[in-house]
């Protein structure tokens, strides 16, 4: 999978746009995500249904993933199982 690429969920309405990618499975609301949206909307996994905001970056403990929420649902944004972190902003710095 390269950057630019838009995943949708199987499972509710949740849209993201692939910022950086490592090995694994991007999953959202326990159901792998992918490029086509399926006819059949899966059920969400009650562990992951923390839900994902637009606008936020999502990524992984170790930085190999970040994605860009671009439609917000009630899925959890994850990697093989384990739910991404939403991405803090860089402080400013002091002036004096």
């Amino acid at each position: 999978m390269k950057s630019g690429t838009k995943l949708k969920s199987a499972v509710c309405d949740t849209e993201v746009m692939v910022i950086r990618c490592g090995d694994g499975t991007i999953e959202c609301g326990g159901a792998p995500m992918a490029e086509a949206k399926p006819a059949d909307a899966g059920t969400i996994s009650p562990d992951h249904a923390a839900g994902a905001m637009i606008g936020k970056r999502y990524v992984d403990a170790g930085g190999s993933f970040e994605l860009l929420c671009v439609k917000s649902g009630k899925g959890t944004l994850a990697v093989n199982g384990v739910a991404l972190e939403v991405k803090s902003a860089k402080p400013l710095p002091a002036s004096d």
